[in-house]
């Protein structure tokens, strides 16, 4: 069994500084980072699918390295179109995962029971993201070294639609060859995807694609054709993926903050659900959930 958690869209900013000034994107990854160390079961390790920071700044990419350094899990990192490969590629070189050099920054984990692969779909200087022919290219052999392993492929923009108009309308393109490449591989488990700032669930490609919520803003769930990019302050959150073999892997979000409880289910002998108290007379409390 196998616990992975996705945290995504962080926009870290230089310390002090809020996201469209809104966003204190600082103290909500902080926030993120202690949620991950207080569950009850830790993540085997930790993958952030994009818009690590909100300009590409070296600062903030020192600042997000401060942020991350709490967790004793290993973290894995792909950009986002915010993102600017040659300043992540410079601080975080070190931790042995990030190819030195080539123009993209894919690469496997090989070292969990499920393996990961790692993608990277910036296109610099744009909004939208693209699996062109040699990005495709680099997965096909990937996949091909490994047929029969369960995969977990990680990237930022999503190659399925999701509904919300301006958001599709930035995802990644050139996504039908590898919906045709990805059917041919039925071990990939999940295609699991940040961008969109919603926890989104599809149907695609012989598998599943998700989007995970951002660990600060959300993106307005505007279901109706427009073109208005907003976002909203709903509950920051993030996924956990449970990769067990005899079911595959299961996602669950979690929020992040403080709330009320956990409360036993201890009901009272009255409580009207039991129904036919007469029939089935209850005497002392009971839990139900």
């Amino acid at each position: 069994m196998t616990l992975i958690a996705q945290i995504t869209d962080m926009h870290i900013r230089p310390s002090g500084k809020k996201a469209y000034g809104v966003v204190d994107t600082e103290a909500m990854l902080r926030a993120a980072v202690s949620s991950l160390l207080a569950q009850p079961r830790r993540p085997d390790a930790v993958i952030a699918t994009g818009d690590l920071t909100d300009c590409g700044l070296t600062e903030e990419y020192e600042l997000l390295r401060d942020i991350l350094a709490p967790l004793s899990m290993p973290v894995y990192l792909v950009p986002g179109n915010h993102d600017r490969r040659d300043n992540l590629r410079k601080v975080f070189a070190g931790d042995g995962y990030l190819p030195p050099d080539g123009e993209f920054l894919h690469y496997t984990v090989e070292d969990q029971p499920l393996r990961l692969i790692a993608l990277d779909t910036v296109v610099p200087g744009k909004g939208h993201g693209e699996m062109d022919a040699a990005r495709l290219a680099w997965l096909e052999e990937r996949l091909a070294e490994q047929p029969d392993r369960p995969t977990f492929i990680f990237m930022h923009h999503p190659p399925f639609p999701t509904g919300l108009q301006h958001m599709d309308s930035i995802n990644c393109r050139n996504a039908d060859p590898m919906a045709e490449l990805l059917r041919r591989h039925p071990n990939v488990e999940r295609v699991a995807c940040g961008h969109h700032h919603r926890s989104i669930q599809i149907r695609w490609a012989g598998t599943i694609g998700s989007v995970a919520p951002s660990v600060a803003h959300q993106v307005l769930l505007d279901l109706q054709p427009h073109e208005d990019a907003l976002f909203t302050m709903e509950p920051p959150g993030y996924h956990l993926h449970l990769w067990q073999p005899s079911a595959g892997v299961i996602t669950h979000t979690a929020f992040i903050g403080a709330f009320a409880g956990p409360y036993p289910f201890l009901l009272d002998p009255d409580y009207p659900a039991f129904g036919d108290k007469e029939s089935a007379p209850l005497t002392h409390a009971s839990g139900r959930d």
